[in-house]
């Protein structure tokens, strides 16, 4: 009776309080549980998993610092570029805020490029994570559109001569492009009306990428995570709870990725900053090199490594649409690259392409580098159209792991 008594108090005390009530009005608490401390995770995730933490805390961050600097930003041509002055001059801390809005875009953008790579590498765009996949590019449309309305604000030489590039690439789309490089510019050249119009789309995009995240969680939890195996977990051995293996996992990623953040916030700012972008806006002259930030320069090295313009702003589009074809052109039934020898390799071309297109980019694909660049879109549109389809017929007779436990690198 006594152990009966007391069994019924300790149910009676959990089921009063706050979080309780809450809970069974609105079951966050009890969703939340479920979702984040008792979800049932592949056992052998390695590093590259950590990156979908780190780029939602990253985001926040941006979120929380964006709105901010938006509070103290004038986005008109007269007053854009003191304004910017002022943050860093004047506002309390407002030079550091800045420097970690301006270091997490680049931060962002590598996680999210490391990201891809890992669904590229073990396949997590193949049935039936299709959705996570098209979810997830989607969003990296939606964080470059952001980032180049971003670099405009701060109304420099290379935010103003950036637009500028950028209108008379879109003004080269036959029919509708005079149109909509009038729409973005609101007349001839960057002025007013385009600085108040990105500053509209970085701001309203900004949020609508946290929307699209949640939708992107909900397509994971759907259907669950991929592994580096690739194959889907047989029973509860395969499996362990997200909490707390890994959240304590994705909290060791996010120390050392502050680690490194804080090093080039502190220590290596001109790796984020562009020396000509702290000169105010000039329509009169001309930068001597007009150039994307990091993260643009591998499209921005398709775009020049094509003889026309048209066609060259066609390929740089294209390279991001190619990946929304990827969970249909690749036909293998296996995940994993790490049981494909041909697409891993292949995948290891793909990188060395990708980065050789960002020295094409930075070199204004001129003399060895033209061809170089050349050779490098070719391939970058060949491993998906081409290799992809392909690779299925000499990957027959592969024999996998039976189950995660059993299998090789747990």
């Amino acid at each position: 009776m006594t152990d009966e008594g007391s069994r019924d108090r300790q149910d009676r005390q959990e089921k009063t309080g706050v979080l309780p009530w809450l809970d069974a009005r609105l079951p966050v608490v009890s969703a939340f549980r479920r979702e984040y401390v008792e979800y049932r995770t592949p056992r052998n995730l390695n590093g590259l998993w950590n990156f979908g933490a780190i780029l939602t805390v990253v985001l926040l961050v941006m979120l929380a610092t964006g709105i901010f600097l938006a509070i103290h930003y004038t986005p008109t041509a007269a007053g854009a570029f003191a304004s910017i002055e002022a943050i860093e001059r004047q506002v309390p801390s407002g030079w550091l805020l800045r420097s970690i809005h301006v270091t997490g875009a680049s931060m962002f953008l590598a996680a999210l490029y490391i990201h891809l790579f890992r669904g590229l590498y073990y396949g997590s765009y193949k049935a039936p994570r299709e959705m996570l996949w098209l979810t997830g590019l989607v969003l990296l449309a939606m964080v470059m559109f952001t980032a180049f309305a971003g670099y405009v604000l701060p109304w420099g030489q290379m935010s103003y001569w950036g637009a500028d590039v950028a209108g008379k690439a879109v003004d080269a789309i036959p029919g509708i492009g005079p149109w909509l490089e009038h729409f973005l510019q609101g007349g001839d050249a960057p002025g007013d009306v385009s600085l108040h119009r990105f500053f509209i789309l970085h701001m309203v995009l900004a949020f609508a990428v946290l929307g699209v995240v949640g939708v992107h969680v909900a397509a994971l939890h759907v259907t669950g995570s991929n592994n580096p195996l690739g194959i889907e977990p047989k029973g509860p051995r395969d499996t362990v709870p997200f909490h707390p293996y890994y959240t304590s996992k994705d909290a060791l990623g996010l120390i050392l990725f502050a680690l490194l953040f804080a090093v080039v916030v502190f220590f290596l700012p001109n790796v984020v900053f562009e020396a000509e972008n702290f000169r105010p806006a000039n329509p009169l002259h001309t930068p001597a090199d007009i150039e994307p930030e990091w993260y643009f320069l591998p499209f921005y090295g398709i775009l020049q490594s094509v003889p026309s313009k048209f066609g060259g702003l066609l390929a740089s589009v294209g390279a991001i649409l190619v990946l929304f074809l990827v969970p249909w052109l690749d036909r293998s039934p296996i995940r994993s690259a790490r049981f494909r020898p041909l697409y891993r390799v292949g995948m290891g071309v793909l990188v060395v392409c990708f980065i050789l297109l960002g020295f094409v980019g930075r070199h204004h694909a001129q003399g060895g580098w033209m061809i170089a660049g050349r050779i490098a879109v070719v391939y970058y549109f060949a491993h998906f159209l081409v290799l992809l389809p392909l690779s299925a017929r000499w990957e027959r007779g592969v024999v996998l792991p039976e189950s995660i436990a059993g299998g090789r690198g747990v």
